[in-house]
């Protein structure tokens, strides 16, 4: 009988479907889109945004990038910067791929 209780001690519980990591890509991926996508659609489109351009537009990285690379060397909250950390990659991959898609379509017409 207590063979049987120490081998379900010694069984890890699984971790939940999302887990910290997964929504920390998931919130992460759709803050920086909501910054750089969202917003200026919500202020009338690219050609009204000002605060934007230039060097000013690395600053929401810049601090994202901080808070993800504090969250990630703390051991209590190092998967949730590592998803943070994956969403940053997330988001640039996907920005490369549709910023190169409307350029292309941009060519054609």
């Amino acid at each position: 009988m207590s063979k049987d209780k120490s081998s379900q001690e010694d069984e890890e519980l699984p971790e939940p479907a999302l887990g910290p990591m997964g929504f920390g890509i998931l919130l992460g991926t759709a803050a920086l889109y909501a910054v750089y996508v969202g917003v200026p659609i919500a202020f009338g489109g690219p050609a009204s945004m000002r605060f934007l351009t230039g060097l000013s537009a690395f600053i929401p990285i810049a601090v994202y990038l901080a808070v993800a690379v504090v969250l990630a060397v703390r051991p209590r909250t190092s998967r949730w910067g590592a998803g943070l950390l994956i969403g940053l990659g997330i988001f640039t991959l996907l920005g490369g791929g549709i910023c190169v898609g409307t350029l292309a379509a941009q060519t054609r017409a």
